[in-house]
């Protein structure tokens, strides 16, 4: 692969799944950094809220569970979604979901450019996206 990732995040409340996630990116060697946040709203003031960073602080790649307790994945993706565009072109949102009802799929479709991936996280899924939208791939 030409270039890495510099940052992936990883936010899902399943600690044991963001551990073999995060394995998973470490052996494919795909980032610089791996994050891992068990809160989408830590998640979103960390990277996008008014304490962040500068806008070279967005992750490149964010991986979004939809069941969690608190802010779930639909509302951390409205949130997104309200975020300028030019602060969102500079992140691919995917859904990281066992969920594979037909009202999840519907309504993770009404955000524009969000990838929707079934767990588990696999090294063909991710070879996958990452052809898809980084034109990267081993």
């Amino acid at each position: 692969m030409a270039r890495k990732l510099q940052k992936v995040v990883l936010i899902d409340d399943n600690e044991t799944t963001s551990f073999l996630n995060n394995r998973l990116l470490q052996r494919l060697e795909l980032a610089e950094n791996v994050l891992s946040f068990t809160n989408a709203e830590q998640a979103f003031a960390h990277f996008w809220g008014k304490q962040s960073g500068s806008d070279s602080d967005a992750p490149e790649l964010v991986f979004v569970d939809l069941k969690m307790p608190g802010m779930d994945g639909f509302e951390f993706l409205n949130q997104y979604n309200r975020l300028a565009p030019e602060q969102r072109e500079k992140t691919v949102m995917a859904v990281l979901t066992t969920s594979m009802h037909s009202a999840d799929t519907t309504r993770v479709a009404q955000y524009e450019g969000v990838e929707y991936l079934a767990k588990p996280l696999t090294e063909e899924k991710m070879q996958r996206l990452l052809q898809k939208r980084f034109a990267l791939a081993n």
